[in-house]
């Protein structure tokens, strides 16, 4: 299957539909003799958040390199805001946001100095004052970046993903090291960037909190091939959790485990003859899905 392979921005008529910013076909990735993925299929809509999901070795890493254009895959098609990464100019680039799980270079720079460098290299930069502010580093501006603590230094490689206003940010474990009030200020500016600025975000990450807050839809990838893509709670469905319902009845407490609490709830309310006493319903969590899913995987 061929993928379109236009180098700029796709605007769509009211009859055509806009195109995915990100569609994977049956993508392969051979290591010698090793196969890390198998067949994979994907697509992100323009807009939304989607977390990848899957343990150490799944072939996260592979695919995300992939779609950024820094790796070549042994198979399949890919499109990336419309063009095959292997085959990226420089304004393809430019189009895109990359925080990579960890950078070590730039040590001798002063923070300030080097926001300010690399707006230079996109057309419509934001202001690097506006931008320190937003992630929280307006007081490290004239700090070498090797004095940053952890948390300070991926507030920094934040800055320098979004700084070029991209239309796709891939984030890779964005908040290691990030105590839980700096969290908190980076899922706030990550929902913004989404919602107000329309931005596509691909999130990798395996705190499970931060990927159910932030993500629009779940991909699962294991032992590289993608086994789920969906909403949390199409994920739940497909894996059938249960929901956890809990009342008060006859002075005691009650609990009971149902694919269906709507169901089980209207029958209780019934019965009792009005409200429910204590009624607490717990719908499976990101957790309980993921981790039932890589059980499966593993039966």
């Amino acid at each position: 299957m061929a993928l379109p392979s236009a180098a700029s921005p796709v605007t769509a008529t009211a009859s055509e539909p806009v195109p995915p910013a990100i569609l994977i076909r049956d993508l392969r990735m051979r290591y010698g003799a090793r196969d890390v993925l198998h067949g994979v299929n994907l697509e992100v809509r323009r807009g939304e958040v989607l977390a990848l999901l899957g343990p150490n070795g799944a072939g996260k890493s592979t695919t995300i390199e992939i779609l950024e254009g820094f790796r070549r895959r042994s198979g399949g098609d890919v499109s990336v805001l419309g063009t095959d990464p292997e085959h990226a100019d420089a304004a393809w680039r430019a189009r895109l946001g990359i925080v990579m799980q960890s950078w070590r270079d730039h040590a001798r720079w002063r923070v300030g100095e080097l926001v300010e460098h690399f707006a230079r290299y996109y057309p419509d930069p934001r202001d690097a004052g506006e931008l320190l502010e937003t992630v929280g580093l307006s007081e490290q501006a004239g700090q070498e970046c090797q004095k940053l603590s952890g948390g300070q230094r991926r507030r920094l490689d934040v800055a320098l993903g979004i700084i070029g206003r991209p239309e796709l940010l891939f984030l890779d474990e964005p908040t290691t090291g990030f105590d839980p009030e700096a969290r908190r200020d980076f899922h706030t500016l990550v929902e913004r960037l989404s919602a107000v600025e329309g931005m596509t975000v691909l999130l990798t990450t395996h705190d499970l909190a931060e990927a159910e807050r932030l993500a629009d839809r779940i991909a699962v990838l294991v032992a590289g091939r993608l086994v789920a893509a969906g909403s949390i709670d199409e994920l739940a469905a497909q894996i059938q959790a249960d929901a956890d319902v809990r009342w008060s009845e006859d002075g005691r407490r009650c609990r009971q485990h149902t694919k269906d609490p709507s169901a089980l709830v209207w029958d209780l309310h019934t019965r009792l003859g009005g409200p429910i006493p204590d009624l607490e319903v717990r719908r499976p969590t990101l957790e309980d899905t993921y981790l039932g899913m890589l059980h499966q995987e593993e039966a």
